[in-house]
């Protein structure tokens, strides 16, 4: 639980938490995350790593996964996200990176409830490789909370 409390924006009011993941309700309902903070914690002055998969009411998001990296990815620079036996391209810039599309998304999400980490790698402006790994414990329940909060008519 104190890696999802680690990751909710003060400004967001907590919809649900279980194991490493917490789904917060954000902009007066209409958009909801299910959060959670990268394995290992920044270094002072860092900004922390951290996941999201993002939902909106009005539907225009649906499980849009968004990570905050440790470092900045190198300009142009791909990143690789690994779910159980899954690998995902992920668009980046700057020390952002996200998926690329609803079908990518829902892949992504499904492949969360079999596994027990997710990891990126990405090379860093100096082109070292590096890894921010997450956690999953609690993300079902996170995604399926944020999901059913922001369901479009609700």
């Amino acid at each position: 639980m104190a890696l999802a409390a680690a990751a909710v924006p003060a400004s967001a009011r907590v919809l649900a938490a279980s194991g490493s993941w917490a789904a917060v309700e954000r902009n007066s309902g209409r958009s909801c995350e299910a959060l959670s903070r990268s394995e290992i914690l920044a270094r002072k002055g860092r900004e922390q790593a951290r996941a999201t998969f993002s939902f909106d009411r009005s539907a225009a998001r649906r499980g849009q996964l968004y990570l905050v990296l440790s470092r900045p990815a190198r300009p142009g620079a791909k990143a690789l996200l690994s779910v159980a036996d899954q690998t995902f391209l992920l668009a980046t810039r700057g020390n952002h990176a996200w998926s690329r599309g609803p079908d990518q998304e829902a892949a992504i999400m499904t492949a969360v409830r079999r596994a027990t980490d997710m990891r990126v790698r990405v090379r860093d402006s100096a082109g070292r490789g590096f890894s921010d790994r997450y956690l999953l414990p609690g993300a079902p329940t996170a995604i399926d909370a944020a999901a059913a909060a922001c369901a479009p008519g609700m």
